[in-house]
C-alpha cells in the first residue's frame, strides 16, 4: 500500500457541478492528444490540505465499462502524482475520444506529460 497522501478521499474529489464549472471558468486549459485538462487554484483562504479531481468522460468515449475504465485509470494517475501537486489546485480531467484505446500506463504517462 502507498503512504497517506496517495489515498483517494472523498476531500480529494470534485462532486457538484458547481464546483465543475468553477474550474471550467477561471482555470488554465491544457490539451493532450487524447485528455483535456483544467487547472484552477482555490482561494487560499479555504482550509486546503489536498488537491481535488474531478474526471468527465463522455459516451462519445465509449460504452459505460469503457467510461468507468477511463476514469478508474485518471484516479489512479491521480492518487499516485497528488503528493506532486500544490494542495489548492482543482483539476478536471476531460477524456476524448481516442482515450478508451489507452491502456493505463499509457494514460498515466500522457496526463504527467500535460502537467509537467
Amino acid at each position: 500500500m502507498g503512504g497517506p497522501r496517495e489515498r483517494f478521499p472523498s476531500a480529494s474529489r470534485l462532486r457538484r457541478p458547481r464546483e465543475f464549472q468553477r474550474v471550467a471558468r477561471i482555470g488554465k486549459r491544457r490539451t493532450s492528444e487524447h485528455f483535456i485538462v483544467l487547472l484552477a487554484c482555490r482561494d487560499p483562504h479555504t482550509m486546503a490540505d489536498r488537491p481535488r479531481l474531478g474526471v468527465t468522460v463522455s459516451r462519445r468515449v465509449g460504452g459505460a465499462v469503457v467510461r468507468n475504465r477511463v476514469k478508474r485509470a485518471v484516479r489512479e494517475w491521480f492518487r499516485r502524482s497528488q503528493a506532486l501537486m500544490a494542495p489548492n489546485v482543482d483539476l478536471v480531467v476531460i477524456a476524448r475520444q481516442g482515450a478508451a484505446g489507452l491502456r493505463v500506463r499509457e494514460i498515466c504517462e500522457e496526463l504527467r506529460g500535460v502537467l509537467n
